[in-house]
């Protein structure tokens, strides 16, 4: 295996900064919708109103994770740099290595949130269907 530089995981500070950003404009924008049903649900309380509060609180709880994993990522590519610096190589890439893979489970997360977002999309079109 071949040395990484410091420069290897500075690459991915970028990514997951606007990664990181994304996730936050996510949970931004589930918040706001939540306080907005709430309200709509405490002056008319309505079945379809409270499955999409629970379905939204799945979802920041996914993002929540999503952002526990992509800053752990960002920790570990920052130990590695340390690591790299100090000279120690080995360790230096096993660090990379890991926060790589934590970087995956994030995104692998994400992958999930998208899917129930777009489920409970088509969930909401579909029960406008009904009403026409």
């Amino acid at each position: 295996m071949s040395d990484i530089t410091l420069t290897t995981p500075g690459l991915l500070f970028s990514a997951i900064s606007l990664l990181l950003l994304a996730y936050t404009n996510r949970f931004l924008a589930l918040a706001a919708l939540i306080r907005q049903l709430h309200a709509e649900y405490q002056l008319h309380p309505d079945k379809l109103v409270l499955s999409q509060i629970n379905n939204l609180r799945q979802r920041v709880q996914l993002i929540k994770n999503m952002q526990i994993w992509g800053v752990a990522s960002l920790f570990l590519c920052v130990l590695c740099m340390f690591l790299i610096f100090a000279d120690n190589q080995t360790l230096g890439k096993w660090i990379f290595g890991l926060g790589l893979l934590l970087l995956l489970v994030s995104l692998g997360i994400s992958i999930k949130e998208i899917h129930i977002s777009v489920k409970a999309l088509n969930m909401r079109l579909k029960n406008m269907d009904a009403s026409e």
